[in-house]
Parts: structure tokens; sequence; C-alpha cells
């Protein structure tokens, strides 16, 4: 008898076809697109602040000028999202978390990721104090 459940709830795995966690969370298709931050020495980092809700998922390009060696940090922002991914020219990773991303050279990151949690979360430039040098990301629940 034992034998035969075990038999059984092999077949039922083997027979089962793989699905991807981010197809079973329901993210295949239903991404919101959200506008670019751009960062560019003297120049706002985004329009305004970005209304996103938790359990949704979107994708957020990042656009590098090149006038200056530049860094977008939030710790906080990272670690209240699930990052899918950060694609950099056409290379896709994959990370367990992030805390900051830096650009040395003109260029775009793209980060597509779910919000886990509501709250008022922000990527900034670090060392600067201005409130267009940072993005404001207010999660509703």
């Amino acid at each position: 008898m034992v034998f035969r459940v075990s038999l059984l709830t092999a077949a039922l795995i083997l027979l089962t076809p793989f699905t991807p966690a981010w197809t079973q969370a329901g993210l295949l298709g239903r991404v919101t697109r959200l506008a670019p931050t751009e960062l560019a020495v003297g120049k706002p980092l985004a329009e305004g602040a970005y209304e996103i809700e938790a359990g949704k998922y979107y994708r957020l390009p990042i656009r590098v000028d090149g006038s200056q060696e530049l860094q977008l940090v939030g710790p906080e922002f990272f670690r209240n999202v699930w990052i899918n991914e950060v694609v950099i020219n056409k290379i896709e990773v994959r990370p367990l978390g992030l805390d900051s991303i830096e650009f040395d050279a003109e260029g775009e990151a793209t980060i597509t990721f779910v919000p886990i949690r509501p709250g008022r979360f922000e990527l900034r430039v670090p060392g600067t104090t201005g409130e267009s040098q940072r993005v404001i990301f207010n999660v509703k629940g």
C-alpha cells in the first residue's frame, strides 16, 4: 500500500508540467511600465512620486546620460520589493537583493519588481539633500 502511494505521488510529480514561480504568481504578461528615472547631473530624477500597489508587477527603466558617475541607493525600497530581474545591456541578472545600483557611463538598466509591503520608499543619489535627487514610491496595500 505504501509503495503504491509513493509510486502514484512520484508519477504525479513527474507528469505535472514545471511552472516558474513568477508565472504561478500571475506575473506573466501583466507588467506595468513606469516612467523612466533619469540620472543626470543637476536634473530631477523623476517628474513626481510613483503611486504603485503591493502585489503588482512593475518595470522601471533607469537612464543615465553619462555626465558623471552616479549611484542610486535605496536599501528600504529594495528590502520591501521582490526583484525579478535587473537588465543591463541585454544581460539579465536575477539577484537575491540589492542595496544600490551605480552607473559609470551612459546607459540604461531596467528593474522589474513586485512591491511586497505598503509604505513610502525612496531611491536617491547618495550625498544629496534635494528633493529632486530622490524618487519616491508610495506603495498602497
